[in-house]
């Protein structure tokens, strides 16, 4: 029997999943079955370096940053996931191995959560669940891929202006020091560029 209080967060979860593959209404009831539903608070830790990422997670609503610190407390920021994006430490999750990253909310969040038997279980009595996540890993591949080629052809305004092309109003969820890190840039080097740009694109620090 499934929650009736997470209704709309599954709700959420089937329209993502059903534009990529088709399910039968049983199917759409199992694959619920399987989630979990765990809210964040800003500043709330999804998963902590050293920890084991046991999860897959979907975000229904909020915003969260995965980040690496180098042994000298250096802090770089490697992802950032918004709503109807899928977040995790992906090694950690396949391998059961410490995660080398951390992920945290910077906003009050809402994640749906599979870990990694019922993934297998999924994957066995619903195969359309590979397909599925060969999508999601191809597209992943790409994205990084691309974000590669940007950093090795573009400079750093243009690889900032790109992001913002992408991610309309990403100013206005990740601060400026952390889009810095993303871009491979210097805080300062940013504050210089968003300074030549209009007031009105200009919001969060």
């Amino acid at each position: 029997m499934l929650n009736p209080g997470h209704q709309f967060s599954f709700q959420r979860i089937l329209d993502h999943v059903l534009k990529r593959i088709n399910l039968s209404p049983d199917e759409q009831d199992y694959f619920c079955s399987l989630l979990t539903v765990r809210n964040l608070l800003p500043r709330q830790y999804l998963v902590q370096a050293g920890d084991i990422c046991k999860y897959e997670s979907f975000v229904e609503k909020g915003f969260l940053r995965s980040f690496y610190f180098d042994p000298d407390g250096n802090d770089y920021t490697l992802h950032f996931a918004m709503e109807d994006w899928w977040i995790s430490d992906s090694t950690s999750f396949i391998k059961s191995a410490p995660a080398t990253r951390n992920i945290i909310a910077l906003e009050r969040c809402t994640v749906i959560q599979l870990d990694k038997i019922s993934l297998g279980e999924l994957y066995l009595k619903i195969p359309a669940f590979e397909r599925f996540w060969r999508i999601m890993n191809e597209n992943a591949c790409m994205a990084q891929d691309q974000r590669i080629l940007n950093s090795i052809t573009m400079t750093g305004a243009e690889r900032y202006e790109a992001l913002l092309k992408k991610y309309p109003g990403i100013e206005q969820r990740l601060p400026q020091k952390h889009i810095a890190s993303y871009l491979g840039i210097s805080p300062v080097f940013l504050s210089n560029i968003r300074r030549r740009k209009p007031v009105s694109t200009r919001k969060l620090n």
